[in-house]
């Protein structure tokens, strides 16, 4: 009988890449991994498994250098792999061993392979039930167990983790090892920068010795329990039940200040634990995660950017075509003059354009702008105008001033403590507030939201325009989000109120990064006389894209079907309330519906209500941003997912405990610091 132990290992670890060739005592922790295995009495051979990129070469090279056979395979099919080494190596009972578990002990792995002969069983394991510490696994079985595995396993899971399959079938026969006490809570892998500290812990106390046991580990951990410490907060086997997004948002918060480039992308918002995070392909309203499962987004469509869906055809091969002709030279894009005159074209009051790519960032230019137009630096604001110190400065005073414009907690730390008092915060419909504002004598522009979650009372935009025009204020309209929702162009358009200048953005590229400053001529020159230049403002895609999305957007009349969409996922969201006895309160403009639970429990309701959408194939949280490709089919499919958990938020309602519910923390509410 001739028993090989296969080492699968890789160096595109999501959470610690290249982990496997990190130095441990001097040496590779692969290399120390081998000589350990290499004292099992019961092994007539090693491979090591890896996968055909190129990233795993270097792996190839340690093996040469250990004098180690080496096969190499698919990535993610790991029964391929092992199917294939042990094929090629003649084998008739096979060891499955990880690469990230250099303590394993070769006693152990004896033990099991003599379970296994001696029993005569298909499958032998040290970890069903599972008592050694997390990082011994070992598992042992027959070449015939593994041809059938190879045949029969069909799921990416069971492809990736090689055993499923054996340990799940009823015509596998099965043998266990287990000691009597349980030390299952013990972390002895390498899945992360903190169990690599424990393991170097370990080996650099017994140095230069290599080949001690489990048991000499844990009398190390009783006489000194702080080498022990660092991963003591991961879960055992914690890679097995996170999904491969999950994976990547964890490394993410480590080498990525608050884990990505966006807010509302970040997992904790939804599920902080539990949130699919990224994303393999998109198209229409469905949304693939990086293990391919499929899921409906009723949720933010790219937070408010694709109002005609994910990958629409024509967008995408108006931007195929440019980046075939190229998308950047020393010469300018024309297709940045045919947008400028299409903006104008669709805002009749304006007479020129400056285009960016990002929302922040126009509305910094516009702010510049109106600056240095009217001389003054006081601004009054109403809503949410992104991250800029301009905006951020409104909370270098001693309350949170922005905790009414969309988002409480914004620190505005790194922000020059010089411009306090500059911006001036005023709630929509408090004209006597802004007037007050203006009383000030140093406002020099008024930007604000048309609408966001109340319609104007009073006429109330039209006593911000006369205000602004009696004191020679630039007003200014932000409409990145509201802009082509429910007018084509401006939502300024329906109530009638011109502002002097408008900021678009979000959906004027269906997904592609373009926004406008549109102005009028007498405020728009000023540009001239102050600094305002990007490289990347000059490239194709956004241009041409932006140029095609507008044209889908007028055949389609794309913010008359959004709205009405908005319209009825509300009108679903109150008769799911009312059937259930839950109060809801809606806000947003109906292609950007949102609603609240009421009580002291919003939060967690709203998590709950994630979680479980989750699990039914949605992206789905309290708010759906609309797009064409929301049809009444998908929208009767949505309906019916959401009915039985309104029906479980309404027991918690009558009773029933929320957090035994909720499988992990509760989504967070504002800008809060993630670890």
């Amino acid at each position: 009988m001739k028993t090989i132990a296969v080492i699968q290992a890789r160096m595109s670890s999501t959470r610690l890449p290249g982990k496997v060739l990190s130095p441990v005592a001097d040496r590779p922790m692969i290399a120390l991994m081998v000589e350990r295995v290499r004292k099992a009495h019961t092994l007539n051979g090693i491979v090591l498994a890896i996968s055909t990129n190129a990233s795993d070469d270097a792996l190839e090279t340690e093996a040469q250098r250990l004098n180690l056979d080496v096969w190499r395979g698919p990535e993610r099919d790991v029964l391929a792999r092992f199917a294939g080494a042990a094929e090629d190596a003649n084998a008739d009972l096979v060891v499955r061993l990880t690469g990230d578990c250099p303590l394993i002990d070769p006693e152990i792995i004896d033990e099991v392979v003599a379970e296994l002969t001696v029993s005569g069983a298909d499958y032998c394991s040290n970890i069903e039930p599972r008592r050694y510490p997390d990082g011994l696994d070992c598992e042992a079985f027959t070449i015939d167990v593994l041809r059938r595995a190879a045949q029969h396993a069909s799921t990416p899971e069971a492809r990736e983790h090689v055993t499923p399959w054996m340990r799940e079938s009823i015509n596998v026969s099965k043998r266990s090892v287990h000691g009597t006490e349980d030390y299952s809570n013990l972390r002895w892998t390498v899945d992360e920068a903190d169990d690599l500290e424990v393991i170097r812990n370990i080996f650099g106390y017994f140095s230069p010795e290599i080949h001690f046991g489990w048991r000499d580990i844990l009398q190390l951990r009783t006489i000194h329990p702080e080498m022990f410490s660092a991963n003591e907060a991961i879960s055992s086997n914690e890679g097995m039940r996170l999904t491969t997004g999950q994976k990547h948002w964890k490394r993410a918060k480590q080498i990525i200040p608050g884990g990505n480039m966006l807010l509302s992308k970040r997992s904790e918002m939804y599920l902080p634990e539990g949130w699919p995070a990224y994303f393999s392909r998109a198209k229409g309203c469905t949304v693939w995660d990086m293990d391919g499962r499929e899921l409906t987004d009723m949720s933010l469509m790219g937070v408010g950017t694709n109002t005609l869906g994910y990958g629409q055809k024509e967008i995408d091969d108006a931007v195929r075509a440019v980046i075939d002709a190229g998308n950047m030279s020393t010469l300018n894009a024309p297709e940045e003059v045919w947008l400028a005159e299409k903006l104008l074209e669709i805002t009749p009051f304006a007479d020129m354009v400056r285009l960016t790519r990002a929302g922040g960032e126009a509305n910094a230019v516009a702010i510049r702008i109106a600056r240095a137009a009217t001389g003054r630096d006081g601004v009054a604001f109403c809503g949410y105008h992104g991250w800029h110190d301009w905006y951020l400065a409104a909370n270098l005073g001693s309350n949170d001033s922005l905790s009414g414009h969309l988002l409480p907690g914004l620190d505005p730390a790194g922000v020059p403590r010089a411009m306090r008092g500059v911006v001036h915060p005023f709630n929509y419909n408090d004209i006597e507030a802004l007037e007050a504002i203006v009383a000030r004598g140093d406002i020099g522009v008024i930007k604000m939201e048309v609408v966001r979650n109340a319609e104007p009372e009073n006429d109330f935009l039209q006593k911000v325009r006369d205000l602004a025009t009696v004191h020679g204020i630039v007003l200014i309209f932000d409409e990145c989000t509201s802009g082509f929702r429910e007018t084509y162009g401006g939502l300024y358009l329906k109530y009638g109120v011109e502002p002097d200048m408008v900021v678009f953005g979000k959906t004027l590229g269906n997904g592609y990064g373009i926004n406008a400053v549109v102005g009028r001529r007498s405020v728009m020159e000023a540009a001239q006389t102050t600094f305002i230049s990007s490289t990347f403002w000059t490239e194709r895609i956004g241009p041409a894209a932006a140029l095609k999305t507008l044209e889908v957007m007028a055949r389609e009349r794309s913010w008359e079907r959004i709205t009405a969409t908005g319209r009825a996922v509300r009108a679903r969201w109150q008769e799911l309330a009312d059937r259930h006895g839950l109060s809801i309160t809606h806000n947003g403009l109906p292609a950007l519906a949102t609603f609240s639970f009421a009580g002291e429990r919003a939060l967690k309701f709203k998590t709950l209500m994630t979680q479980e959408m989750l699990k039914r194939g949605y992206l789905a949280a309290t708010g759906t941003y609309a797009c064409l490709d929301h049809t009444p089919e998908v929208l009767d499919r949505y309906t019916e997912a959401l009915d039985p958990v309104f029906s479980l938020i309404a027991e918690c309602e009558a009773g029933r405990e929320v957090d035994d519910l909720l499988d992990g923390p509760v989504c967070h509410a504002g800008f809060r610091r993630i670890n």
